[in-house]
């Protein structure tokens, strides 16, 4: 499977601007530039998309393993918080903190520490990511 994502640029690092679209169309032309990735200024940046698609894959590996171990989730929510830091090189991503809430019905507290730790290491996006990756995961009764 290959699928894509696209960006357009124009102009220098601070004053210029960019446009980040993916092959779905889930974004289209969507705005990015300098001051949305470090000022807090509107508009999406590469971090905070790269949070979305680890939570999303962390999630949906976590599903894979679960129907495995014959359980189904309920409900889960994911919180990818990615880290961007100054290093010698300019700047890298340096830590991807996952933060789970899940229900998951028949599931033991020793299961579910076993399920998301394989989830957290098996996932597709972790295994890209150079980051060190910590994961807080509480299963709600």
């Amino acid at each position: 499977m290959k699928t894509q994502g696209s960006a357009v640029w124009s102009g220098g690092i601070k004053d210029g601007k960019g446009a980040i679209s993916t092959k779905s169309g889930a974004l289209s032309s969507y705005p990015y530039g300098f001051a949305s990735r470090f000022e807090g200024k509107p508009g999406t940046n590469p971090e905070e998309l790269i949070g979305a698609a680890h939570a999303g894959c962390f999630t949906m590996a976590l599903s894979l393993i679960l129907g495995e171990a014959k359980l189904t989730a309920e409900k889960m929510e994911t919180v990818a918080e990615v880290s961007l830091d100054k290093d010698g090189d300019g700047f890298s991503i340096t830590a991807v903190h996952l933060t789970l809430k899940a229900k998951i019905p028949g599931a033991t507290q020793e299961q579910f520490e076993k399920l998301t730790g394989m989830a957290k290491a098996g996932c597709p996006v972790s295994k890209l990511l150079k980051a060190n990756i910590t994961l807080d995961a509480t299963l709600e009764t």
